[in-house]
C-alpha cells in the first residue's frame, strides 16, 4: 500500500493560520519600542521559529489523522469479514425468514377457521347450534354438539371441502334431545 502526502483539512488550515497570526502580534508587539538592531532581528528569528514549529505540528497532526482513519477503515472491513459477523447476518436472515413464515400460517389458521365457521353456520341444522372450530397448520378441530351422527358427520364433511383444510379432529358430542 502507497501512502500520499496527506492534504490538509481546511480545519487544520485555519488552526495554522491563527497560531501564525498570533505569533506575529506577539512579536510585533514585543518590538515595538525602540531597540537596537539586534533584538529585532531576534524577534524575527521567533516568529520564523514560531511558524515552523505550528507548521510541523500540523502536518503531524494530519498525518495522525489520516493514519487513525485507515486503520478505522481496515477494522471495519476485517469485522464484517469476520465469521462471527457472517454467522450474525445468516441468523438474522433466517429469524426474519422465520417470522414470515410463522405470520403467514397464522394468517392461514385464521382464515381457515372463519371459513370452515361460516360454512357450518349456513347449514341450517348446525347453523344455530354452537359448535367451535379451531385450526392450526392445516388441521381443523371442531367441537360442540350436534344433534345426530349424521349431522356430526355433515359437519366434518363440511370442514374437509373448505380450501387449505388436511385434516379434521372432529370432537363433536352427539346430543340428542327429547
Amino acid at each position: 500500500m502507497t501512502r500520499t502526502s496527506p492534504t490538509l483539512p481546511a480545519s487544520l488550515l485555519r488552526l495554522q493560520g491563527i497560531f501564525l497570526l498570533a505569533g506575529v502580534l506577539v512579536f510585533s508587539l514585543a518590538g515595538c519600542g525602540e531597540r537596537p538592531e539586534a533584538n529585532k532581528e531576534q524577534a524575527r528569528q521567533n516568529i520564523d521559529n514560531a511558524v515552523d514549529k505550528t507548521q510541523d505540528a500540523t502536518v503531524a497532526a494530519a498525518r495522525k489523522a489520516a493514519d487513525l482513519a485507515e486503520k478505522a477503515r481496515d477494522n471495519t472491513v476485517s469485522y464484517f469479514k469476520s465469521p462471527e459477523v457472517k454467522q450474525d447476518v445468516e441468523a438474522a436472515k433466517q429469524a426474519v425468514k422465520n417470522a414470515g413464515a410463522t405470520l403467514s400460517s397464522k394468517t392461514n389458521d385464521t382464515a381457515i377457521t372463519a371459513s370452515v365457521s361460516a360454512a357450518i353456520a349456513r347449514d341450517p341444522e348446525l347453523g344455530p347450534r354452537n359448535i367451535d372450530v379451531a385450526s392450526q397448520a392445516g388441521t381443523v378441530r371442531l367441537s360442540g354438539s350436534a344433534p345426530s351422527a349424521e349431522a356430526k358427520s355433515r359437519a366434518e364433511q363440511i370442514a374437509r371441502t373448505v380450501n387449505g383444510v388436511d385434516a379434521v379432529d372432529n370432537r363433536i358430542a352427539v346430543t340428542t334431545t327429547q
